[in-house]
């Protein structure tokens, strides 16, 4: 009967039980992310309810928001300080592919996420690639680090082709998960649904900048049974430690 394949919401699901949330922009004050420290401690309180058990805070560096390793650690060390839960807290960056993150590749000053300490969280505009794309990802992985592209469903001017050729590289796919409700619109969604089919989704992450926003997200059942299943798939296994 029809029931039986009715898709369950996204904290329904079982999902955020054990959960790592590998893209968020919780660092309070730092980006276009949440704004204090109050804000980020009553996300993590959240977090706490919903079965999270780790995030990683990835607060932008890019020409906007050209925020220092060093800036970035001090912050941390202070949220660190004010949170006594048990939501283990992680500090890596999301990097824009423009002329400061060449500079930084020059230096080698990076904020690496994955335990190993040698992943790179990276995106573009969702518009247009950047101007030298293909050789910021070479010089990168030419250094020794292994790229993860951050939602890349959220891409406009990416076709099939486009990820395939990235994927062939080695770089890794992480997805918001808000995707697969119509978080980011129609295109995001059906984008999603195809990466996570043809099984080029290796992590998924909140993107969460407003608390407001996560728990409508939740609040919503995917589309398609099986993109639930494929995304449950992703979160209970990881393809980055």
């Amino acid at each position: 009967m029809w029931f039986f394949n009715k898709v369950g919401k996204l904290e329904d699901s079982g999902m955020f039980r054990g959960f790592t949330d590998w893209h968020s922009h919780i660092l309070p004050g730092v980006d276009d992310g949440i704004r204090s420290m109050e804000s980020s401690l009553e996300v993590l309180k959240r977090y706490e309810e919903a079965g999270i058990k780790k995030v990683w805070l990835t607060p932008h560096i890019m020409e906007d928001y050209p925020n220092t390793t060093e800036g970035l650690r001090n912050r941390f060390e202070e949220l660190k300080a004010a949170y006594n839960g048990p939501v283990e807290l992680r500090l890596a960056a999301e990097n824009m592919l423009d002329s400061l993150f060449e500079e930084r590749l020059e230096a080698r000053d990076f904020l690496p996420i994955g335990e190993k300490g040698e992943h790179l969280l990276v995106e573009t505009s969702y518009m247009n690639p950047p101007y030298g794309m293909d050789e910021m990802l070479r010089k990168a992985m030419g250094a020794g680090y292994y790229l993860v592209l951050a939602h890349p469903e959220r891409y406009r001017y990416m076709n099939e082709d486009d990820y395939r050729n990235l994927k062939s590289k080695g770089i890794l796919f992480q997805t918001n998960f808000a995707s697969l409700v119509g978080g980011y619109g129609e295109t995001a969604r059906k984008k999603a649904e195809w990466l996570l089919k043809e099984g080029m989704i290796d992590i998924c992450g909140s993107d969460l900048h407003r608390l407001g926003f996560f728990n409508e997200s939740i609040q919503q059942s995917p589309k398609k049974k099986q993109s639930l299943e494929h995304i449950l798939n992703v979160a209970k296994n990881p393809g980055l430690e």
